[in-house]
């Protein structure tokens, strides 16, 4: 039997609640698909950081190293922890540490969900640069307190960057419905936007079977909001990808609908994965929380991990819980209810 070892970090929040929901799920279907799921909890969070000044332990990284996966619940405690200081002392280190530039988002509704949009034929597959770009860390403050004061946040474009997202995009795009959607800003940013799309158009000889498509972020905020049918394969930088895909949760019926993984393409590091609804420490610990974006997030784990079959049959198990009204509407239905349906479906 072949066993898959992962790193289990729940984070804060409602993280701890969906990330032991989820596993649930992921082990019932090593159980029917004949894997074993061998997974080693790491603390690190907020209430880590309070205890010991940081994130994560120094030797954090190398120790992830060894692992097949991560899997992450969510981080962040902005009532005693600001934002920048939990995102930057975990997650960024660890998508920049393993090269996970590919950070992949689908939307699409599951079955039985409404979303705000009146239609329901949209299937979207977002993908964001996911290391560099506008979330570089590049830049700096000085004057601190002064009156001129001055903060410089300088954004990162590079070619070997640029390429390889837009390669990983056109690929996923050969895979689908062959169209790709690049999206920049560069009737504004001639500098780092106006190399993103030449650098589109000069790839773009090299996947002659996809069509593509430039359109400029505001334009295709509009497009997602109207006319989202249209669109397949989306590429995007760090910021704009990050700004789209929280709208693609949106119009599939929320955040907890919004699955995502840290993709590293060559496999040289592990990936990792994780809903994108935060941490939403009011609703912590109440099982509340809606586990079908983490339980999604485990389903691109379980394709990564090369096990189709089961992510397949995870994500049908899914379908046919939300079909039946299960787990579609925000407090509808505990934590616990929609994992025990979606676990009973899954065993049929």
């Amino acid at each position: 039997m072949t066993t898959y070892n992962l790193a289990l970090i729940p984070g804060d929040g409602i993280g701890v609640d969906v990330t032991e929901a989820a596993m649930r799920v992921m082990v019932a279907a090593g159980a029917r698909f004949g894997f074993d799921l061998k997974s080693e909890t790491l603390p690190w969070s907020c209430a880590y950081y309070h205890e010991t000044g940081a994130m994560m332990p120094e030797n954090g990284i190398a120790y992830l190293r060894g692992f097949d996966a991560i899997y992450l619940g969510a981080v962040g405690w902005p009532l005693s922890v600001p934002d920048a200081v939990s995102l930057h002392g975990l997650l960024l280190p660890i998508r920049k540490a393993f090269n996970q530039y590919a950070n992949i988002r689908p939307h699409r509704l599951l079955a039985g969900v409404e979303g705000p949009l009146r239609t329901d034929g949209f299937d979207i597959l977002c993908i964001r640069e996911n290391t560099e770009g506008e979330y570089a860390g590049a830049g700096g403050r000085v004057h601190h307190g002064m009156q001129n004061e001055v903060a410089v946040e300088t954004s990162v474009f590079t070619r070997a960057g640029v390429e390889r997202i837009l390669r990983f995009g056109f690929e996923q795009a050969q895979a689908r419905r062959k169209h790709l959607t690049s999206v920049t800003k560069s009737n504004a940013q001639k500098y780092s936007m106006v190399f993103w799309d030449e650098v589109t158009r000069e790839l773009a000889a090299d996947y002659p079977d996809v069509t593509v498509n430039h359109m400029h972020i505001d334009a295709m905020a509009a497009k997602m909001v109207m006319a989202p049918q249209d669109l397949d394969v989306v590429v995007a930088s760090n910021l704009f990808g990050d700004i789209l895909t929280d709208l693609g949760a949106a119009i599939q019926g929320g955040l907890g609908f919004a699955a995502s993984a840290n993709i590293n393409p060559d496999r040289s590091a592990p990936s990792m994965f994780e809903p994108v609804h935060g941490s939403a420490p009011d609703i912590a610990g109440k099982n509340i929380a809606n586990p079908i974006a983490a339980i999604w997030s485990g389903v691109m784990m379980l394709e990564h991990l090369g096990e189709a079959a089961a992510a397949e049959a995870v994500l049908t198990a899914v379908e046919a819980v939300t079909g039946q009204g299960i787990g579609t509407r925000p407090g509808k239905n505990t934590t616990e209810e929609i994992t025990t349906a979606v676990m009973a479906a899954l065993e049929v």
